[in-house]
């Protein structure tokens, strides 16, 4: 039976509020320290605060939130009529410059901190759930923006110097998240509550790879700072190795039903999801691949998964071409079919082709679908109710194989406990490594469309997590990390708005009409789909101020309305 945290929130809540209404008649817009801070329920229901936007899952209704093209739109695994380009101005305002988040945790650190009927373990762990949570924040803040102020208490509104300091570097807001990811750690329970429904040590853990990986890169591709990315990146590896030595996960299911189930309890690779219930809970991810016009799947991204022997279809005597989508699954990794759907769908004169939705470059995406229910109303609109991953125990892996390889000490069992468990799953031949090389079979190879940049091993790592992690919102910030905002450019990369092969004549609507009216193709008669021809299509890297937000105007001018300053990032 699912358990949706939504629900839990809302009875601790009321059960919580309701054992003294009959003798106090308490404040009905905020919370009563003396009444609310006095027991581990009501903790527990102020945390779960945080869960809709750090854990949104599917998000709800018609937001996909971190999935599919809306979570990192400019990215180069999707060929959209109208690309993202890169940020040309300052806006006036952005919802991700917001503390509200950092002083949530911090008033539930100083609330916890200040209960004094909880034993040391009830304390410690909540107070590493809080401190969880102001790591989360921080770290999502300084992805975007880079230098941040940074607080460690709730401010009071006359607290003016405080609320108006200038930027914190990043380093040091880093090393405090560190320093609060390390607290909740070794803090946190293993085990509390319903098993992937809640915070635990291995959510930490798991999201502390995650986040020490991004600043460790960034230290190291940026900053040129090795030694400040050494401490990050060992960390890194260190949560990553945690997780896969200790916390139990495994891959018990395929690799699309960790997306597409509805109900991820039973399934071992889940560190955490979110729970739907019909009519309750919902999304609209399903019905997106089920029935619209979707942002098809690039060119780029295709040919990017590597052939069953662990070649690039550059190199793979197993590859049997593009044109035909017989052709381009045959051999591959088995991720690639479970990502795109097994037939063609190219826009046409009408909305669906076989009663499905159709795709703009005509690869269209199959990842998040469940044939079983996908007529049935849950499998419709906004009514979805399939499970989403939160974290999952394949991203820890590629953490824990990247952080190895960045840091120079990668070992042939280092891949075969990480990617090599992953291409096991993928029917893909395992990974080897000679020196800084890639190997198969004992072979060493080169990728010839391999970035020189980047040795032969971390190439093929940062390939794997590419496909691993496909249409999961990762893309747009790995490539930001190792400073490759070029990868975007269209001029360098067109295969970017590149899609299917197509022939005109084999695609006919039932009344013998031409299908692909306004589709574009590279050749007159056939040729791949070229899904936008705006102006859009042509984007262009050209200045490298883009890898952090500008800093919104209007903050700017608040800050100078009362005397203080606030600097704006570099260039803008």
């Amino acid at each position: 039976m699912k358990l949706k945290i939504l629900t839990l929130a809302l009875t601790a809540l009321l059960v919580a509020g309701c054992k003294k209404e009959f003798l106090t008649r308490l404040p009905k817009d905020q919370l009563v320290d003396e009444t609310f801070w006095t027991n581990e329920t009501n903790i527990r229901s102020f945390a779960f605060r945080f869960y809709a936007d750090y854990f949104s899952g599917y998000g709800t209704g018609y937001t996909w939130r971190n999935y599919f093209y809306v979570g990192q739109s400019l990215n180069d695994d999707f060929s959209p009529t109208t690309p993202v380009g890169f940020t040309k101005q300052v806006p006036v305002s952005s919802g991700n410059w917001s503390f509200v988040k950092v002083r949530d945790a911090n008033y539930m650190i100083a609330r916890v901190s200040g209960m004094q009927n909880l034993d040391a373990v009830a304390k410690n762990h909540w107070l590493g759930v809080a401190r969880f949570f102001r790591a989360i924040a921080y770290s999502n803040l300084v992805n975007n923006y880079g230098d941040v102020p940074y607080y460690d208490r709730p401010l009071d509104i006359t607290d003016l110097k405080e609320l108006y300091k200038a930027r914190d570097s990043r380093t040091f807001v880093m090393d405090k998240v560190l320093e609060d990811l390390n607290f909740a750690a070794a803090n946190v329970k293993a085990v509390d509550g319903e098993k992937g429904l809640t915070v635990t040590k291995w959510v930490v853990l798991a999201f502390m790879s995650r986040y020490m990986l991004f600043e460790g890169t960034w230290q190291k591709y940026h900053l040129s700072n090795d030694t400040k990315a050494a401490v990050y990146l060992e960390k890194a590896k260190w949560a990553a190795r945690q997780v896969m030595d200790g916390g139990g996960y495994s891959f018990s299911h395929s690799y699309r039903e960790s997306f597409n189930s509805l109900d991820l309890a039973s399934n071992k690779e889940m560190i955490m999801y979110r729970s739907y219930i019909t009519a309750m809970v919902t999304h609209s991810m399903m019905s997106y691949v089920n029935l619209e016009a979707q942002s098809g799947v690039s060119k780029d991204l295709v040919e990017a998964y590597v052939c069953s022997d662990g070649l690039p279809i550059t190199l793979s005597p197993l590859y049997k071409g593009d044109k035909t989508l017989t052709d381009v699954l045959a051999d591959r990794d088995q991720r690639l079919g479970q990502t795109i759907s097994p037939e063609l769908r190219p826009l046409g004169s009408k909305g669906r082709y076989n009663n499905m939705g159709v795709s703009t470059s005509g690869y269209a995406t199959r990842k998040f679908l469940n044939e079983a229910v996908r007529d049935k109303p849950s499998g419709l609109s906004n009514t979805n109710d399939s499970d989403a991953p939160v974290i999952r125990y394949g991203e820890v892996l590629m953490n824990y194989a990247e952080a190895c390889a960045v840091l120079g000490s990668i070992t042939q069992a280092d891949l075969d406990a990480s990617i090599n468990v992953l291409r096991a799953r993928a029917g893909v031949a395992a990974l080897q490594v000679i020196g800084t090389q890639a190997a198969v079979g004992g072979a060493a190879y080169d990728d010839p469309g391999r970035d020189t940049d980047v040795s032969g091993i971390l190439w093929e790592i940062r390939r794997e997590r590419r496909v691993e992690l496909s249409m999961e919102g990762f893309r747009l910030d790995d490539l930001r990390r190792w400073k490759k905002l070029n990868y975007l450019d269209t001029e360098l990369r067109p295969n970017i708005n590149r899609g299917a092969w197509i022939k005109r004549s084999e695609w006919v609507q039932p009344d013998g009409k031409p299908w692909l009216v306004d589709v574009t193709l590279t050749g007159a008669d056939e040729g791949y789909i070229i899904p936008s021809v705006s102006a859009l299509a042509h984007r262009k890297f050209d200045n490298a101020r883009v890898y952090l937000d500008p800093i919104p105007s209007d903050q700017i001018k608040i800050y100078s309305d009362r005397g203080y300053h606030l600097d704006q990032n570099k260039d803008w």
